[in-house]
């Protein structure tokens, strides 16, 4: 486990298991939530934390899509949030972690790679910075999320807000693009991909008693994805680079050039933040 201080805040991150952020405390306040049984056996994915979905966030249909003639699999959600990432610098408030193309990845990902993680604590305020190198000789497709469990109590979610834009959505539930006039977090399940929403970051209201999170992110993020289940304490908010399926669809997809590199930010804080331009 790594763990990174800054004055009353606290991040922990176990590089093992995907370079999964586990805990994001704020003078003694979880801003995350984590099912600790899922952490404890490597057999599961593990729910909660800040998975980094990549190369693929959510279900190819049929689970597999075509490159130059040649079909390969891809889990759901990608296969970074499996993968051991190695530690490459670490210091008290910022950690750089590593995930390089190797014989497995290769199998579900037809492209030599290196991709970076930096995490850096300031205050309350956690960054992440993701890049992605194409090492190969072809234009190389990019598709990236984010799936942070936020700490949302089940009693809390009827006063529950993520504020949006968004009029158009993909209810993954019924499988349909449908018109969208708002979230109720109090349903058994909402799985709701907003297609349209237009601002670079958004803020999630957690209800009585916990102070919201605001999130801000990179213009290439262009779609929005809330999750969650009843029962469980916690809300999920994703920024997309691009719907789900897109290695399969080329929907949104973004293409990195040999030897060029993608870069990306994503931050999200107890306190208001100035929002990403780049």
């Amino acid at each position: 486990m790594v763990v990174l201080t800054d004055g009353g805040s606290r991040v922990e991150l176990v590089p093992e298991r995907g370079a999964l952020i586990t805990r994001f405390i704020v003078e003694g306040e979880p801003i995350l939530f984590l099912d600790e049984s899922t952490l404890a056996d490597p057999t599961k994915n593990v729910r909660g934390g800040i998975p980094v979905l990549f190369p693929s966030p959510g279900v190819l249909p049929g689970g597999r899509y075509t490159v130059e003639g040649h079909e390969f699999p891809m889990r759901r959600h990608g296969f970074a949030r499996d993968l051991p990432w190695e530690v490459r610098n670490q210091e008290a408030s910022r950690v750089v972690l590593a995930l390089g193309h190797s014989e497995q990845t290769l199998r579900e990902f037809p492209w030599r790679f290196e991709a970076l993680l930096t995490v850096t604590l300031e205050g309350s305020a956690l960054h992440l910075s993701f890049s992605a190198e194409n090492r190969d000789s072809r234009p190389m497709p990019l598709h990236l999320g984010y799936h942070p469990y936020f700490h949302v109590p089940q009693a809390n979610k009827a006063a529950a807000h993520v504020e949006t834009d968004a009029r158009n959505a993909w209810d993954n539930r019924q499988g349909a693009t449908v018109s969208f006039s708002g979230l109720d977090l109090t349903e058994p399940e909402v799985d709701m991909h907003l297609l349209d929403h237009s601002p670079q970051g958004t803020t999630l209201e957690r209800g009585p008693g916990l102070r919201p999170v605001e999130l801000a992110w990179s213009p290439s993020f262009t779609m929005l994805v809330v999750w969650t289940l009843a029962g469980r304490d916690f809300v999920c908010v994703e920024p997309w680079t691009a719907p789900g399926g897109a290695l399969q669809t080329g929907q949104r997809l973004l293409t990195v050039a040999p030897g060029a590199t993608f870069s990306s930010e994503f931050e999200l804080s107890v306190e208001p933040m100035a929002r990403f331009v780049r």
